[in-house]
């Protein structure tokens, strides 16, 4: 494990994740300009801003799979951050992609869409997908999703591209990192690595939002909780190599004010699905999760790379977050990220 140091901290690239300022609604150009102002390097290029960006500029909706469409749109959003002085580190959230039955449309679907991506990739000059770990309801095989994202890592090679594989508190088959790190174990390319998160990982493995403590509850004693947590910690930093972490995700999570209810939506959303869209502010303003515990255990492998604010923050409530400062809000995003690099040297 390497040793933390100011020194070492120093050079950490920042970026910051368009759809965690504003909405998809707010211009594209206004997000970019805040959050080059706020002094951050880079931005995560979320899909919905990039789909709202197309459907503006032509005067009419933009699908999904407009991919021609799109990758015009990415040009200008290319010219636009080239100017600002911001790279473009990754396009993100490719989701439901791995797990579907042999020959569904569904798979069909999914790999054409990979193919899409592709092409938006290159338009916008970014070398970095995002992948989620799906949430699909249908029994999910191990080995299909490792034969999936194998397939996958193959389709972005020849351009040079990398795959961020991420994994989601709510995800159906690999909601913990340990569940992300031995898949990519088994998928095994050299362009395939993990997308880390403060809140996937500590909203799954620490908390939950259906208790009235917003901790996890019955398999657990509340006194051994936090051991169990720190010892997963202490695998993480000294199992993953520096390497295989493409980026760092960082945000924390409101406590919410009334339990939520443990079944899924009327949209299929489990509880942690929605406590994610819309309960996670920056860290050090309100919520409770132990982001610097999980920041130290990344970077003490050795990890200093990309360190990304993406954030979903609709206050307290979920609903009372307002956007008519999104370069104050992007300026205590970076005042966060500082802190926090404080924080876990302390």
């Amino acid at each position: 494990m390497m040793p933390l140091s100011k020194d070492s901290f120093s050079k950490i690239p920042t970026c910051y994740a368009t759809v965690s300022v504003g909405t998809p609604d707010h211009p594209l150009d206004k997000k970019l300009e805040a959050i080059a102002a706020a002094g951050f390097q880079g931005i995560e290029l979320g899909f919905p801003d990039l789909l709202s960006f197309a459907s503006k500029n032509l005067g009419k909706e933009v699908g999904p799979q407009d991919f021609e469409v799109l990758c015009t749109a990415g040009l200008e959003v290319k010219r636009m951050c080239e100017e600002l002085g911001l790279k473009i580190v990754m396009l993100q959230p490719f989701s439901n992609f791995e797990g579907w039955k042999p020959q569904s449309e569904e798979r069909k679907d999914a790999f054409r869409r990979a193919k899409g991506w592709i092409k938006i990739m290159e338009a916008v000059g970014t070398d970095m997908l995002q992948v989620g770990s799906t949430d699909s309801p249908i029994p999910t095989s191990r080995d299909v999703v490792t034969s999936d994202l194998k397939q996958l890592a193959d389709l972005l090679a020849p351009h040079n591209f990398r795959l961020a594989y991420e994994n989601w508190c709510w995800s159906t088959h690999a909601p913990d990192w340990k569940d992300v790190w031995e898949i990519a174990k088994k998928v095994d390319r050299p362009n395939f690595g993990l997308c880390l998160d403060t809140f996937q990982s500590a909203g799954g493995e620490w908390a939950d939002p259906t208790t009235k403590s917003g901790l996890l509850e019955g398999d657990v004693k509340m006194e051994d909780l936090q051991e169990r947590f720190q010892e997963s910690l202490r695998n993480l930093s000294a199992t993953i190599p520096a390497e295989k972490i493409y980026i760092l995700q960082v945000s924390d999570a409101y406590k919410p004010k009334e339990p939520l209810y443990p079944s899924s939506d009327e949209n299929g959303m489990r509880p942690r699905a929605r406590w994610s869209s819309c309960l996670r502010p920056v860290p050090f303003d309100g919520g409770y999760l132990p982001v610097v515990d999980f920041a130290k255990a990344v970077l003490k492998t050795g990890f200093r790379g990309w360190l990304s604010t993406e954030v979903f923050d609709g206050g307290p409530s979920g609903q009372d977050q307002e956007w008519n400062d999104m370069a104050g809000y992007t300026k205590k995003a970076m005042q966060a990220h500082e802190r926090l690099l404080r924080e876990v040297i302390e």
